[in-house]
């Protein structure tokens, strides 16, 4: 199970200061921002080897799960 940032939303973000750059924006001048979307993932394959009892409820709720 993991559990972390969204990296495709990490990425849309660094790409609009990238642009404020390029165009003239000091870096130093920039904010530092922290992630605001994250996402959860469950390996079953793992888990099943493992052989731990996962609630339907957490299943629900993850955003990718590998079967």
């Amino acid at each position: 199970m993991s559990y972390g940032p969204s990296y495709t939303d990490m990425h849309r973000r660094a790409s609009y200061f990238v642009d404020r750059i390029l165009k003239g924006a000091k870096p130093a001048d920039l904010p530092v921002e922290r992630p605001t979307k994250f996402e959860r993932g469950v390996n079953l394959k793992a888990a099943k080897a493992l052989d731990p009892t996962i609630p339907q409820t957490l299943l629900q709720r993850a955003d990718e799960i590998i079967q």
